[in-house]
């Protein structure tokens, strides 16, 4: 690629503006700006925490930004990085579209772009160097055969309500795709309501609120995120209902809250997303401030987890 490299996160933020961030340092420290999405959970908070460990720990010089789920505050951070002409910019998109103009300052700027978490959806793949995170399409995927399974054999119609992202954020686009790719296959699973839970724990339940005073019978509940199926949770038991037994419930992350729950059989399975990107991310900054090639796509790796599988991982999990 030619001209700057910017580094894209979506994970959500722990708050603040200035997250670890130094200075400017020496000529031989990098100094690299990253712009959060936000603090919308406790995926995005352990995302935060792991991109500022890793900086500290590699002597990057970290100028932080919260960009509050807003794409017009991210590309604000965007255009102060490239003014105060750090070596790397960082962010996780908010949403997939619009970034065009800002990349291409970017570039003009001789500044490299990495995407790490969230993609965007621009046709010109020059506008960065490469993208850091999960297949979100796949995250869906293993969520919808977890279904298929749990109710192979099974004839009866069954009801599933879907809790969405942030609309227009890839993983919302991408977990809902690669779970309807699965189910459509099979006619007896039918999603009766899909609404937008924001990623947020509140948003999930108020909007699960919603789904059991509209919706009459709820077999399933596929949630895009940990925190939006715990709030959902709160509604179920709000309701007389038994999380994991009168509705089965699957969710993607894998925070220890969502762990916990899913120890509990509250959850029923979960599909992991690692926040702990950090390390990754400083490497691959270091070698695109190096001029050094380094792939257009890298995954991360992750697992699933069932309650059995849950109850082992907790003791050690860091997140």
């Amino acid at each position: 690629m030619v001209g700057g490299l910017l580094l894209a996160s979506t994970l959500a933020g722990c708050g603040g503006d200035d997250g670890g961030s130094g200075s400017g340092g020496g000529d031989d420290k990098i100094t690299l700006g990253f712009s959060q999405v936000g603090a919308e959970s406790g995926w995005r908070t352990a995302n935060t925490k792991s991109i500022q460990e890793a900086a500290a720990a590699e002597g990057i010089d970290l100028k932080f930004s919260d960009a509050q789920g807003k794409q017009e505050k991210q590309i604000e951070a965007i255009r102060s990085f490239i003014t105060q002409r750090v070596d790397v910019i960082a962010f996780s998109p908010v949403v997939e579209s619009g970034w065009d103009p800002v990349l291409k300052e970017a570039k003009d700027a001789g500044i490299p772009v990495i995407l790490t978490d969230r993609a965007v959806d621009s046709k010109d793949t020059s506008l960065y160097k490469t993208f850091l995170g999960s297949d979100f399409v796949e995250e869906g995927k293993k969520a919808g055969d977890w279904l298929a399974k749990e109710y192979q054999g099974k004839s009866d119609p069954v009801n599933i309500v879907e809790l969405q992202g942030t609309p227009g954020a890839a993983p919302a686009i991408d977990r809902k795709t690669g779970f309807e790719e699965v189910i459509k296959t099979d006619p007896k699973f039918k999603i009766v309501a899909s609404q937008t839970g924001k990623f947020e724990r509140t948003s999930g339940k108020q909007t699960m609120e919603t789904f059991l005073q509209s919706v009459k019978d709820i077999d399933v509940l596929y949630a895009h995120n940990d925190d939006m199926g715990l709030g959902a949770i709160e509604a179920i038991e709000a309701a007389g209902k038994k999380p994991g037994t009168d509705i089965k419930i699957i969710t993607v992350d894998a925070v220890k809250d969502g762990m916990t729950a899913l120890s509990e059989n509250k959850i029923n399975f979960i599909v992991e997303c690692s926040p702990l990107l950090g390390p990754q991310l400083m490497q691959l900054v270091k070698k695109v401030k190096n001029s050094e090639e380094v792939p257009t796509r890298i995954l991360t790796e992750e697992t699933t987890f069932t309650p059995e599988q849950a109850k082992a991982a907790l003791p050690d999990r860091k997140y």
